[in-house]
């Protein structure tokens, strides 16, 4: 039987903006049959999450999406099925977090000396939030100031490559994700591989040393991907015998390109990775 599900969303305890209820409540307008909350590098909404799903009647799928760098660059690394207990699913997230907290606050030394912000550093009132702080709220925080036009704009601008409030970063390896996520008993799942600016040899090596160090899935279905990306998604899917996931990415409303639990249906040719999570 077809299951309508999301295994990809995020909310307020990390950079999405509703609460874990409420996007559980959108979730239930959206008729959605299985959700799972996949908070960056954080578990804290899961409680929460879990006892709105049971009173929708919706199976809830315990999750969270972890940083890591591979060649240089962001990968990110979604796990499902995980147990929110175990101490080294709960060691890499405090890592994840201590490096957030130091580059936040390096950004924000370096937009301080913006003359639109006259010497304020922005990042002292978010690092007083609960949660993780993530670029994303720093770009929230110029588009309220009136110094971008959306958060997209205020990347371009400020946040990028060779922009003023650019930090790099080195994230925890990839194998020590996986790793963790094999310790809480999960499932990993390689995150848009899609949006990764690698070359289709260099992609094929990541799915290949991913699924080595313990990887069991890849995000196939998600909106807004071109027929030529889902191709490729596919192809990688099969080549390295991962199973296919679907998630939307989902932060926030209003952003059309990521709706809550709406995406093209996983292809036929492809293994569900519903197939390898615990029964229902």
């Amino acid at each position: 039987m077809f299951e309508l599900v999301d295994l990809h969303t995020h909310s307020h305890h990390s950079d999405g903006v509703l609460a874990p209820a409420e996007l559980v409540a959108r979730a239930a307008l959206r008729k959605l049959t299985r959700l799972a909350l996949t908070d960056h590098d954080t578990t804290a909404g899961l409680d929460e999450a879990r006892a709105a799903c049971q009173q929708h009647d919706i199976a809830f799928v315990n999750g969270t999406e972890l940083t890591t760098s591979w060649r240089g660059q962001e990968v990110h690394i979604v796990g499902l099925d995980i147990d929110p207990a175990s101490a080294a699913l709960q060691a890499q997230c405090a890592t994840v977090l201590a490096l957030r907290r130091t580059r936040i606050a390096a950004i924000g030394a370096l937009l301080q000396r913006l003359p639109a912000l006259a010497g304020e550093d922005l990042s002292i009132a978010l690092l007083a939030e609960p949660g993780i702080p993530t670029r994303l709220h720093v770009a929230r925080e110029l588009v309220r100031r009136g110094l971008a036009g959306g958060t997209q704009d205020a990347f371009d601008r400020f946040l990028a490559r060779k922009r003023p409030g650019y930090v790099g970063q080195e994230w925890p390896t990839i194998e020590s994700a996986l790793t963790a996520i094999t310790a809480a008993g999960g499932v990993a799942v390689l995150a848009h591989a899609h949006r990764y600016k690698f070359s289709a040899g260099v992609l094929g090596e990541l799915c290949r040393q991913f699924k080595q160090a313990g990887g069991s899935g890849i995000e196939v279905s998600l909106p807004g991907t071109s027929p030529a990306d889902t191709a490729r998604l596919v192809r990688l899917a099969r080549q390295h015998a991962l199973a296919g996931s679907m998630g939307s990415d989902f932060h926030e409303p209003g952003l059309p390109w990521r709706p809550l639990g709406r995406f093209a249906k996983l292809p036929d040719e492809v293994a569900s990775i519903l197939d390898r999570l615990r029964p229902l």
